[in-house]
């Protein structure tokens, strides 16, 4: 039987596979317990934060069912309780991940032979701080705040994925505006930037004095900033 699957399957064409992919799926959210090992099963697999939408495909339901099984699971997931796991679930806003649990990153990087990559700059940690706390911000904010130029910085961090681009300000020269990334949240083990730790506001942020505009993808070899090369 299993032979007469396989020689089935090596029969299919093409257009026949492509049908089926495009079939909708049925909705198994009415099944927690296994969208649950579905999820698990999926993240594992990819290694990377998988979005909801996608999962709702998988799972033939909503982002937003996806979103809360998740959330649910990620309280029992990540629970004191037994057994304990050397892995965790982590929630962003859009997505989620499979992450290794903090206190088993020294001996993953020894057992999988991983150098651990250098840190950040006190000057990268400011930048960060100060997107984090105020975003969207132009470059000319953040140079505003730290009193020297940011240019080189803001690229680092751009080129590592802390930070992007989000799109431009309605002013003269049409700045970049910066926002935090998914990967800020994970490098930090934060759900969302409501989990930031409370900070002293003398007084809010001031005015960029303009509208967003949407940001479209940026050309090949050019600067964070659209323009010239980074100087610090």
């Amino acid at each position: 039987m299993d032979n007469e699957i396989i020689e089935e399957i090596k029969e299919e064409k093409p257009e026949q596979t492509e049908k089926k992919a495009a079939e909708p799926r049925p909705d198994l959210s009415g099944d927690v317990p296994r969208c649950r090992r579905i999820i698990e099963a999926v993240l594992f697999a990819a290694g990377h934060p998988m979005e909801y939408t996608k999962l709702a495909d998988t799972l033939g339901t909503t982002p937003g069912n996806v979103r809360k099984i998740v959330a649910d699971y990620a309280a029992d997931y990540n629970s004191d309780g037994v057994p304990e796991r050397g892995v965790m679930l982590v929630t962003f806003p859009d997505s989620c991940q499979l992450c290794t649990k903090e206190e088993y990153g020294l001996l993953v990087r020894y057992a999988l032979g991983i150098r651990r990559g250098g840190n950040l700059s006190a000057s990268s940690l400011e930048v960060l701080a100060i997107v984090a706390y105020n975003q969207p911000v132009t470059r000319a904010f953040i140079d505003t705040v730290r009193g020297v130029d940011s240019s080189y910085t803001v690229s680092s961090l751009v080129e590592k994925n802390l930070i992007e681009s989000c799109g431009r300000l309605d002013v003269p020269g049409h700045p970049h505006v910066y926002r935090t990334t998914d990967d800020f949240l994970r490098v930090f083990g934060l759900s969302s930037l409501d989990d930031l730790p409370e900070v002293p506001r003398e007084e809010a942020a001031p005015d960029m004095g303009g509208e967003i505009i949407e940001d479209g993808p940026r050309d090949e070899g050019q600067t964070a900033d659209g323009g010239g090369e980074p100087t610090e």
